[in-house]
């Protein structure tokens, strides 16, 4: 079994800073990729911000410059740092795990976390 807690989220006035965090528990063998991904009202589900198991970063072009994603490997655990926020980044936000186990080490299965409103406004 794994689950994927997450918590940070809230209301914060436009300019303001919020940090998601997202940790994974569970008989997993390895973490491939963990990420970040938004959904407001009415719209499909975006890709926000990805980071690697050797650090490496994505980051959607509405957020790059304003957004941190890192990682600790020793807690298996994910962050988001948001700064300058805007109205338009109001969405719930969904941590996601790409993850190995030790029965099909060749394989990647996805999980997701249930979700943290974010909501920016003044």
């Amino acid at each position: 079994q794994v689950q994927l807690v997450e918590s940070g989220g809230g209301l914060v006035q436009p300019g303001g800073s919020l940090r998601l965090s997202c940790a994974v528990s569970g008989s997993i063998f390895s973490i491939h990729t963990m990420g970040w991904y938004r959904q407001a009202p009415g719209k499909q589900r975006e890709l926000v911000a990805t980071i690697t198991g050797g650090g490496s970063a994505n980051y959607a072009d509405s957020v790059k410059g304003r957004f941190t994603i890192s990682g600790d490997s020793a807690r298996n655990t994910v962050y988001l740092q948001m700064n300058s926020l805007k109205p338009e980044d109001t969405a719930v936000y969904y941590c996601n795990a790409r993850v190995r186990f030790r029965t099909t080490p060749s394989l990647l299965n996805d999980y997701w976390g249930q979700g943290t409103q974010v909501t920016v406004s003044s």
